[in-house]
């Protein structure tokens, strides 16, 4: 039997798939990746791949006139959708997907930076996201989206209403990096954006302080939550 394949998409070489490529290659899959900035990219199916993870980025969904790869990238991603592939969006991932299931993507009222639990809806008490229940993960993110049709919205935070959501068994969103805690790339995205840091009300100092409180059991939760999706896709 062929090994599954699974294809990490990067919007930027600092947000990566960080620390669930464990549990994805302990589900068995053989882990590739491709930037959209890869020539490549342009002419990928993206329905082929057993599993789809899209990661974050800095830039707006709605910024296409800046980077004309949204709408490409939309347009294949509403394809492997409609076709119900397993496909993960983390951040700016979750918002894509979002908009390709016919929701708005807009920037919200608030920079939301910070290590803080999400809350977990009831209805989700069953769902992969029971492992961050308590757990303090990395929020980094000013932009939000409307409820797509036909999806359940499983967590929440003090600052966004949409946090997580599913679609079925194989749609999985979320807005958090349960993914971040323990990956080096964290001091490139203080680097890269300090402005975030002090829009959100925090400093470098408490930031780096939290995620090296938080960070080891941040990722051991993501990682449990993955696993569990992966154990249970159709």
């Amino acid at each position: 039997m062929p090994q599954r394949k699974a294809l990490i998409v990067r919007h930027v070489p600092y947000e990566g798939v960080a620390g669930y490529r464990q549990p994805i290659e302990a589900a068995g899959y053989h882990v590739d990746r491709i930037d959209v900035a890869d020539p490549g990219f342009a002419s990928l199916d993206l329905r082929e791949p057993d599993l789809l993870i899209m990661m974050g980025g800095p830039m707006g969904v709605y910024e296409q006139d800046r980077h004309p790869w949204i709408a490409c990238q939309l347009r294949r991603l509403k394809l492997r959708l409609e076709a119900d592939r397993p496909t993960l969006g983390v951040c700016f991932g979750a918002q894509m997907m979002a908009a390709a299931l016919g929701a708005e993507v807009y920037a919200g009222p608030v920079k939301e930076v910070g290590f803080h639990p999400v809350s977990i809806h009831k209805h989700a008490d069953d769902s992969p996201l029971r492992h961050l229940e308590g757990v303090p993960i990395l929020h980094w993110h000013g932009d939000t989206f409307t409820r797509p049709d036909n999806v359940e919205i499983l967590a929440s935070s003090r600052a966004y209403d949409h946090q997580a959501f599913r679609r079925g068994s194989n749609i999985l969103g979320l807005q958090f990096h349960a993914e971040m805690g323990l990956d080096e790339r964290f001091n490139a995205w203080i680097e890269q954006w300090p402005e975030s840091v002090v829009e959100a009300g925090g400093d470098e100092a408490s930031l780096r302080a939290a995620h090296d409180l938080h960070g080891p059991v941040a990722v051991a939760a993501g990682q449990a939550m993955v696993a569990d999706w992966l154990a249970q896709l159709d």
